[in-house]
């Protein structure tokens, strides 16, 4: 991963990254953006659009790149914020559960398919200079 040259971790598990992510971070300079800390809930609820949204703040933003969307397994939290990119992407429905259902693997949550198909792709801020891939 080292030679990724990231700048930026966005982690969306409610627990705190592990000591190797927190050592890996500190040693090569990264910022990490916590998103996944719930407040009165669990780590099976499913994300929020605010935690979505709040994300697309970070990955849309140039200055963060390159950067890495992740959290503890990365199914469920990291495959549903993907989902919603490639939403905002363009990409077909058809295209992103079967994305999202090839990480998921025998684990799909069809709420998370569901979310992504829901989603409102009008709430994301664009910005100015937005990343060549949106």
């Amino acid at each position: 991963m080292e030679k990724l040259g990231l700048r930026c971790i966005v982690w969306l598990a409610p627990e705190e990254p592990n000591q190797n992510v927190m050592n890996f971070v500190d040693d090569q300079d990264i910022q990490l953006h916590h998103l996944g800390v719930l407040e009165g809930g669990n780590a099976s609820d499913p994300i929020t659009e605010d935690m979505i949204l709040e994300a697309f703040d970070l990955i849309l933003d140039k200055q963060n790149h390159p950067m890495a969307i992740m959290c503890n397994i990365g199914r469920h939290r990291t495959g549903t914020v993907v989902g919603c990119l490639r939403k905002l992407q363009r990409w077909n429905l058809a295209s992103i559960f079967e994305e999202y259902r090839r990480f998921a693997g025998p684990k799909v949550r069809i709420l998370n398919e569901q979310f992504i198909e829901l989603f409102d792709i009008d709430l994301v801020r664009i910005p100015v200079d937005p990343p060549a891939w949106l």
